[in-house]
């Protein structure tokens, strides 16, 4: 009757490794989402990032994606084999009635 013991030992072993694990993980997702939403469109030498405002998919290949780059944005259609610019325009910049300023594009009105 030794292997109760044991296997009790060994069980509680290994569910406490299953729990470090599962919180290393866990934390590590928490942290890569916060560094990811955390940009803020420009880099450290003060040169501007490509935004990507949203993606819809066509098809099992296809995409068309709206950027933002440089006070423009652009809309892509984008295959297995080609990226091609469908339509760009300047992102014009309006006073709301707060007296905020807003952006109006493409994904301004969802």
């Amino acid at each position: 009757m030794t292997d109760a013991p044991n296997l009790a030992t060994n069980l509680l072993s290994t569910a406490v490794a299953l729990v470090v694990v599962l919180l290393l993980a866990w934390v590590s997702l928490r942290a890569l989402k916060r560094v990811q939403q955390g940009r803020t469109g420009t880099r450290s030498d003060g040169s501007e990032v490509p935004q990507v405002v949203r993606s819809v998919g066509l098809g099992p290949r296809e995409r068309l994606v709206t950027m933002r780059y440089r006070g423009r944005e652009y809309l892509l259609g984008v295959t297995a084999g080609a990226v091609s610019v469908v339509e760009s325009h300047e992102i014009a910049v309006e006073n709301d009635a707060t007296g905020g300023a807003t952006e109006s594009g493409w994904m301004s009105h969802r």
